[in-house]
Formats: C-alpha cells, structure tokens, sequence
C-alpha cells in the first residue's frame, strides 16, 4: 500500500470512528431524535441481582431534576446551591472538568433545576427555570449570549417554573416564553437573536419539550401550551391549528410523539391520550381514537414496533397499540415513572421508591427481567442522607444512555452504570 493510500485510510478510519462515538451519544432530553430512544446494541439483557455494575457516582450537583446530556465525550448536567445554577461537565470516568454558575434558579416549590442542556457541536444551551435562555462555549462554560425570554417577550412564568429543554432545529432554537403573541419563539442558534414569534398566540408554557418533524411538504412545530395544542409552521410561525386542551394545574409535561402522518399527545390527571391523523399538508387534522388509561404526567413515552409504552397516574405501566389505541397491557408494579427504550428493552424508573427495571419490549406482557433500587449513594454523609430523605427527593431525572453506559441522577448525585454486553 502507497504512503498516501495509507493515509487516506488512516483517515477514512478515524471519520468512521468519530461518526461511531457520535452516533452514540445522547445530546439533549431523551436522547438524539428526543424520543427517549437509543440506536445502541450489544446491551445486556439481564443484570445481577444488585443491579449494572456501576462505574462511577459524582456528588455535589445541589439540587435538581435534570437529566444528564453526553456528547464528545463529556458528560453535562446541571444543579442549583443556594439558589444559584450551575452546569457541571464531567469527563466519562467521572471527574469534574469544568463548573460554571449562570445565575439565579428556581428555589420556589420543588426547588431546582429543570432544563437538561442541549449540546451542539461546540455549543451547549440551557433554560433556566426563571427564563433565562444561555448559549455557552461546551468545551470551556464560558457564556455566548443569553436571553430573558420573560423580560424580552414579556413572558409569565408558570407555577413551577420553566421546565423546557431547548430544541435545535437547523439555525433556529424554539423556546417557550409564554408572553401575549408570543408563547412561541425562534431564535438564532449561534446569535440568540429573533427570528419570529407566534404573534397568534397568547398561551403560557407548560413544562413541555416541542417536537419538529416534516409533513407533506411543510416542517412544523408541535407542542402543548397551558391550555391548547399548537402546530405551527416553522418557517415563520404561523399558526396552523389550535386544539383547546385543559388539564389540571396546566401540567402538559410528556412531549407529542409523530409517527406515519399521526401525532399522539397524553396528559395526567386522568385526562388520558389521543392519536390525531394530519391532512397530506398537515394544516388540519383528525382525531382517531382517545385513551383514558395511560395518563402519563411527567414520565414520557416511546414508541416501539408500532406500540406506546409508559405509566399512568394509577402507577400502573401501560402498552397501547399505536394505531387502533387498543390497550395490550395495564399492570401495576413497580410504580409510576420515566422510560426510555434501548436494543429492544424498556427501561423503567420509577419516580417514587427509585426502582430501575429492565423490561422487555413487548405487547404480550409487562416483562421485568431483571430490577434494582436506585438509593443514595452510600459514601454521603449520614446527614445529607438524611436531609434527602426528609426532603423526599423525587426520582424525577430520566436516565439517558451512552456508549453502553446508563446515567442516572438522583438528588445531589449522578451515577453511571455498565450495561454493555461485553461477550460481543
């Protein structure tokens, strides 16, 4: 082989492995295409009796319900003490590369953070639970730009705080300020300037991460607002239709899932789900079937071989088929929580005693193989033990999954745990 033709490959190799490690990574809430989905194979299909080998537990997070965000093989998620914000970014054995404060958080009910970061590139951005939209250097911490969405849109915040993850969508990131004609906004990614706002809409956010995706011939904008359902189209924001939408507390916190021309929405508080059918331009729809059982509040769902799984309010976990909403499933067991899919199983964590289940995904059955409780880590002190516990810190964070690693935060601490199956 000629010195150039080595070359060449050594570099052909180098772009096919960097693709590979990217492929993996998990860069914003629920994970690459934010459906709580991995590409990953070769995970283990069974654990031992205590659980994933776990690799590495990092404390001192403060307080927070963040997930964790991994991307160019650096691990970002945030927390508040005393009030204040920071982002932490750790590399993958664990230790702290960086921490940078961005200000005040939401110390009101359910204190602390609530955005997981959104990484692109050289670029991390964040939402702070009193509205404050951060763009920063992800390698350094150190802040682009940043936006009072509440001052510059004259935005109301929500009862528990904002609760949205930024959502990228080619040059423009959307955020939710909720402000009269403005609940919706796009902003320049790289600048944080306007690009427009939903001037036909007056509604305020609702703990909700948007989703994007093409329809006939158009690229639209979903998500639930306090009180409605919106579609815009995301060329310019204008409204394409509003589904008036009201639940209990406001709380629309499970992100819309579309699949083949359908968008499915659910909600707590035993308002239940529907499956919506587009028009061939998306400017109008059909309703198909409503669901009272999987009335998801805070956990998500995900979508797999044409079926829906999560939990309800009644801790019971749910399979429902996509097309029909036929119910295959309702069992109660571990107790309500998040769930996120990888290399044909659901991970289930259950928000209430931190159980983690793996679970098979399929309609015949809710299958637990193998489970173990997620607890505070054994090395805190006997007193931030018991402060946490008196505290009753939900297990609200959803795991996130990368590179045959799962990552679980509880409290002031995050974990990782080796689930790959080392035998491929």
């Amino acid at each position: 082989m000629s010195e150039k033709k080595k070359i060449i490959t050594i570099l052909l190799l180098g772009l096919i492995m960097n693709t590979v490690v990217r492929a993996a990574d998990w860069n914003q809430f629920r994970g690459p295409l934010r459906d709580g989905k991995s590409a990953e194979t070769s995970l283990l299909k069974e654990w031992p009796p205590d659980g994933p080998r776990l690799l590495w537990t990092f404390y001192g997070l403060g307080e927070g319900h963040s997930s964790a965000s991994i991307a160019h093989g650096v691990i970002y998620t945030t927390g508040m003490i005393d009030k204040e914000g920071f982002i932490f970014a750790l590399d993958l054995k664990g230790k702290l590369k960086w921490k940078k404060s961005y200000g005040a958080e939401w110390w009101e009910s359910y204190p602390g953070t609530r955005s997981t970061p959104t990484v692109e590139e050289d670029r991390l951005y964040l939402i702070s639970g009193k509205g404050v939209f951060f763009c920063f250097d992800a390698k350094t911490g150190q802040k682009k730009w940043l936006v009072d969405l509440m001052e510059k849109f004259s935005g109301e915040n929500i009862q528990w705080g904002i609760a949205e993850s930024p959502l990228i969508d080619g040059e423009k990131i959307y955020c939710t300020p909720g402000g009269k004609g403005t609940s919706v906004a796009a902003l320049n990614k790289m600048t944080g300037e306007t690009i427009w706002v939903s001037k036909d809409l007056s509604d305020k956010s609702a703990y909700c991460c948007p989703v994007v995706f093409d329809h006939g011939g158009k690229h639209l904008y979903v998500t639930m607002l306090a009180k409605s359902i919106v579609c815009l189209d995301t060329a310019d924001g204008s409204l394409l239709w509003q589904i008036p939408h009201k639940v209990d507390w406001d709380i629309s916190a499970v992100s819309p899932l579309y699949h083949d021309g359908c968008l499915y929405f659910t909600n707590g508080y035993g308002k239940g789900g529907m499956l919506l059918e587009l028009s061939d331009d998306g400017t109008r729809y059909t309703r198909k079937w409503t669901d009272k059982v999987l009335d998801c509040r805070l956990g998500g769902v995900v979508l797999v071989d044409g079926y829906i799984y999560g939990s309800n309010d009644k801790n019971a976990w749910i399979c429902i088929e996509f097309s029909t909403g036929k119910v295959k499933y309702n069992v109660k067991d571990i107790g309500k929580g998040s769930v996120i899919y990888a290399d044909g199983m659901l991970y289930c964590y259950s928000e209430g005693d931190g159980t983690l289940a793996l679970v098979k995904a399929s309609p015949a059955g809710y299958d637990i193989i193998s489970s173990f409780k997620v607890t505070v880590p054994p090395e805190k002190t006997a007193a931030d033990q018991a402060d946490e516990e008196e505290d009753q810190v939900a297990h609200w964070p959803h795991p996130s999954i990368a590179n045959g690693v799962l990552y679980v935060r509880h409290g002031n601490a995050l974990m990782a745990y080796d689930i790959k199956n080392n035998n491929f």
